[in-house]
């Protein structure tokens, strides 16, 4: 039988948030997802602990994207999934976090919707509120953040660079918690705006491979951030999250049994 360049593929492929990096925080959704695959693209980022509940028979192909590393491009990741779900497979794209939170979904959605195919997205829970949640703080808090603003600390080659002073007097008059993703190699300079519109003594927490086992992190001020990265050697994949929930962290680990409280080195 002859098949029109227009007809509807016969595999499928679904966008699958891995989490954070921890097995036990997939949801089930993701997992049964990640068992049925016929072919897993999967991210520099996603755990080998998750990538272990694939079938023994799927097809998996490492895709990885870190900003300041050699990367696959994007534009063939795309044609990856979309060859591999027109050949009839089941395609899950594995994603470390969630899908739509700075992980490209929202631009493999749009390609392969484009080619006439349809695209399940499975949420994860993403790094920035896993790493906090960690440290036993919250994000949000009735008396201390109104609100939560997840932002990228890497701009896009060619796009205006983020103002990190207008976004601070946002924070501080809003009452406000910002998670900043990719912002390590920026850090002094994110410091800097942040400062213009944040007092120095704002807390902030820097937390390393949140959930998995080598999960490191630092509590310190927004007057010492730079310095305490450089002290403490923290290093990408970190999230840096700023605001007055932060001092949840130092009421939890100094609260009795405990003893699980992770220590700044």
């Amino acid at each position: 039988m002859n098949h029109s360049a227009s007809s509807i593929p016969a595999g499928r492929c679904t966008l699958v948030g891995a989490g954070p990096g921890d097995p036990e925080l997939l949801t089930l959704k993701a997992l049964k997802a990640i068992q049925a695959a016929s072919v897993l693209l999967v991210d520099d980022l996603v755990s080998d602990a998750i990538v272990a509940h694939a079938s023994p028979t799927a097809r998996i192909v490492y895709v990885g994207k870190r900003g300041g590393c050699k990367s696959t491009p994007q534009a063939f990741i795309e044609k990856l999934m979309l060859q591999a779900v027109q050949d009839g497979d089941n395609v899950v794209r594995l994603k470390g976090g969630d899908p739509f939170i700075f992980g490209r979904g929202g631009e493999e959605v749009e390609h392969l919707r484009a080619a006439g195919v349809e695209v399940e997205v499975v949420n994860g829970i993403t790094a920035g509120l896993a790493g906090l949640t960690s440290l036993g703080a919250p994000l949000t808090h009735r008396a201390h953040a109104r609100g939560v603003i997840f932002i990228t600390g890497h701009a896009q080659p060619g796009a205006d660079d983020t103002d990190w002073a207008q976004l601070a007097v946002t924070a501080r008059d809003m009452r406000l918690t910002l998670v900043i993703y990719m912002g390590m190699r920026g850090a002094a300079h994110i410091q800097q705006g942040l400062l213009q519109g944040l007092p120095p003594q704002t807390p902030v927490a820097v937390i390393q491979h949140a959930s998995l086992p080598g999960q490191r992190h630092a509590v310190t001020t927004l007057a010492t951030l730079q310095a305490t990265i450089d002290a403490e050697k923290l290093a990408s994949p970190s999230v840096i999250v700023v605001g007055d929930v932060v001092q949840g962290v130092a009421a939890w680990a100094a609260a009795p049994a405990q003893p699980q409280a992770q220590q700044a080195a």
